[in-house]
């Protein structure tokens, strides 16, 4: 194999009308030889601003050098010193505008490829059996954690690390949160890389409590008034769908990308003999841009459909990565740009039958900074399709804030919460991830979690 050089070692991928038609991961991550060879492209820069680009600032030189040196455990544990989620991490994170985007081998050549190299070693390490370094001993102080999402798992991880009895609570049957329910197999198998990720948790001694409804089965003041918790961090993600209110949108066929992909994902429905039904249409209308809407446009491609991507806006605005826009064009899902419904069509048994939308144009730059869509009047046209699903956001189950005395929310009914520690207006009570900014990535939520761990430990420390 060649030296290393200005350009980052490929890496393997299904071939795109296999992968097309079946619910295996589409990124076949690298060899020994070309993760070796693609950490030795790593200057090891004295002043590594890949590290201050990762929201959970992970010891990146430190790690790829370890990984040069063919030293996979000291790697690992470098590794997860700062990240309890490695392989999810290595496989879903945008790193191309976070670590990646700060690496100084990208100013005249490809930066190096920190999170494929970051999955590699995960990988490798959970082959080996290898797991994270628990706390030596018990430090007697009681912390409950409200959701296993990715700021959940997080925050529990890191307090456990420091010797705390933490609990996590979880409403729904399996642990992950988004990354059980929301993210497909494809991008992120759930037996061989999700659960293990739970596992190495629980075995830095986190308990993990499923099917616990926090507002009905128990409230949070409960928690810490009759069961002894000192502080509780609530990480419950932003699971309430956002639709358009448009003519139509009640009719059969019409979906929220979030019930679409955990039928799919948590409840298995891709499968022949699932027990969960899902509506396998000819035609498929997605409406967004984000990586929800890609997730959901590849999983409906997947069972069998013809899928059209709906997005107001031009493909520079895309919210999504830009590689899971290139795999969703390379499986052969149509992208309608500067296009935004107006109407869900249907037949007497209302049925979807179509949708109709009308063409945008970008005009001056809206509260956000991207130019503000605005219709072209004239434009409208009818869209074909016999299913349309809706992923336009997510906001926060009003559940947990309105049977928690004295927890403030905003008018998103998202919870307040401190950014650098995450401590909310109710003592001991500490909040981070989606349910506080709204629907976000995986990492920005790993780095919630693991400062509110910060906060809880000063505040716990404190009393």
């Amino acid at each position: 194999m060649a030296a290393p050089g200005f350009e980052k070692v490929p890496i393997a991928e299904q071939d795109p009308k296999v992968r097309a038609t079946n619910f295996d991961e589409v990124c076949l991550g690298y060899t020994e030889e070309q993760a070796v060879l693609e950490a030795s492209r790593c200057l090891n820069c004295k002043n590594p601003k890949c590290v201050s680009g990762c929201p959970v600032n992970i010891d990146i030189p430190g790690f790829i050098t370890a990984l040069k040196e063919q030293d996979l455990k000291r790697s690992y544990e470098v590794l997860t010193a700062s990240s309890s989620l490695p392989a999810v991490c290595g496989r879903v994170c945008p790193q191309e505008t976070q670590c990646e985007a700060q690496c100084i081998r990208g100013i005249k050549g490809d930066a190096v490829s920190i999170g494929k190299l970051e999955r590699f070693v995960a990988d490798k390490a959970r082959e080996q059996g290898l797991t994270m370094q628990a706390a030596a001993q018990k430090n007697g102080h009681k912390v409950a954690v409200v959701g296993s999402g990715p700021a959940g798992l997080t925050c529990a991880g890191d307090l456990a690390k420091l010797g705390y009895d933490v609990t996590i609570f979880e409403a729904l049957h399996e642990a992950g949160g988004v990354l059980t329910y929301g993210i497909p197999e494809f991008r992120l198998p759930k037996e061989g890389v999700v659960k293990p990720e739970v596992e190495n948790v629980k075995k830095l001694g986190v308990k993990l409590e499923t099917n616990v409804v926090i507002g009905k089965s128990v409230t949070i003041d409960e928690l810490m008034e009759n069961e002894g918790f000192e502080a509780v961090f609530v990480g419950s993600g932003a699971g309430l769908p956002m639709f358009m209110k448009i003519p139509g949108e009640n009719a059969k066929g019409v979906f929220s990308a979030n019930e679409y992909l955990t039928r799919n994902n948590l409840m298995k429905a891709f499968r022949e003999n699932a027990d969960t039904p899902i509506f396998r249409p000819s035609k498929v209308a997605v409406v967004g841009g984000g990586n929800v809407a890609m997730d959901a446009a590849r999983t409906a491609l997947r069972l069998g459909a013809e899928v059209t991507i709906v997005y107001r806006r031009s493909e520079a605005e895309l919210p999504a990565r830009a590689e899971e826009v290139e795999h969703a064009k390379e499986e052969g899902i149509k992208f309608e740009l500067l296009t935004n419904p107006v109407e869900i069509l249907t037949d007497d048994d209302n049925n979807v039958t179509g949708m109709r939308c009308i063409r945008m144009e970008l005009g001056e730059p809206d509260a956000s900074g991207r130019r503000r869509p605005v219709p072209v009047e004239g434009s409208e046209f009818d869209l074909p399709t016999d299913a349309v699903i809706m992923s336009l956001g997510t906001s926060p189950n009003p559940l947990i804030a309105s049977t928690t005395n004295g927890l403030d929310t905003n008018k998103w009914k998202c919870i307040v919460a401190d950014e650098g520690n995450g401590q909310t207006s109710k003592e001991g009570v500490f909040a981070g991830g989606d349910a506080v900014t709204g629907a976000a990535t995986v990492i920005l939520a790993m780095g919630a979690g693991k400062a509110a761990a910060k906060g809880i430990d000063e505040y716990i420390k404190s009393k």
